[in-house]
């Protein structure tokens, strides 16, 4: 989802929250969006979303942020919760080690369902919590590394990351919107002239045949 709208906001920008069950999706959501953290969080019950606008290189884009269950029971919702995602923040808790050892499985299941260039964070929630950790940071940057993807360790509790994180994938979305923008401009630039109908031989036919090039 990356609409462009000509009055509250240029563009409105879908990211999807995955990750296991009680890693702190819904604390990091609260956190980005209202600044808040609640420490009595009950796991969210099928989806909910939250908006924040902000400016991103002088544009006014509204960032739609979706959270959603790790259970499995809610996995029915998958493909209704990905669909229009340019944007997502993949988290597992620094103090649980299965959470991390989930985190491809999670992948696998994003790139299965979401667009091939949605833009993907790795966040290592909870780093308030160092003393409990049972994951190392250097584990979550050579995971980064080799899946591609960027990489932070967050504390919604302490607003650690919280707002670089969702930062970086905003800036990383609206620079590819920008690159493909660019891309079709000179796309249309370079056609000789919209609706010019052009001659082309086909050698396997001895007739000539016409097409249409038609500049979106």
């Amino acid at each position: 989802m990356a609409y462009r709208v000509d009055h509250e906001y240029d563009y409105l920008f879908k990211i999807v929250l995955i990750g296991d069950s009680g890693v702190g999706k819904s604390n990091i959501l609260s956190r980005f969006t209202r600044n808040e953290f609640c420490l009595e969080s009950k796991s969210t019950i099928g989806v909910e979303f939250a908006t924040r606008t902000l400016q991103v290189e002088g544009k006014t884009v509204k960032a739609q942020i979706w959270d959603t269950a790790g259970q499995e029971r809610y996995r029915a919702i998958t493909s209704a919760y990905y669909r229009g995602a340019v944007g997502a923040l993949l988290v597992y808790d620094i103090t649980k080690r299965q959470s991390f050892e989930n985190v491809l499985r999670w992948l696998r299941e994003l790139r299965d369902h979401a667009d091939s260039n949605i833009v993907i964070m790795l966040a290592g929630n909870k780093s308030d919590l160092n003393h409990l950790r049972a994951v190392p940071e250097s584990d979550g940057h050579v995971l980064a590394e080799k899946e591609g993807l960027a990489f932070l360790e967050t504390s919604a509790l302490e607003a650690h990351n919280v707002e670089k994180a969702f930062q970086t994938i905003l800036l990383d979305i609206y620079q590819i919107i920008s690159r493909k923008a660019l891309a079709a401009q000179e796309a249309a630039a370079a056609v000789p002239g919209q609706g010019t109908t052009i001659t082309v031989t086909d050698s396997g036919n001895a007739k000539n045949k016409q097409k249409t090039c038609c500049s979106n």
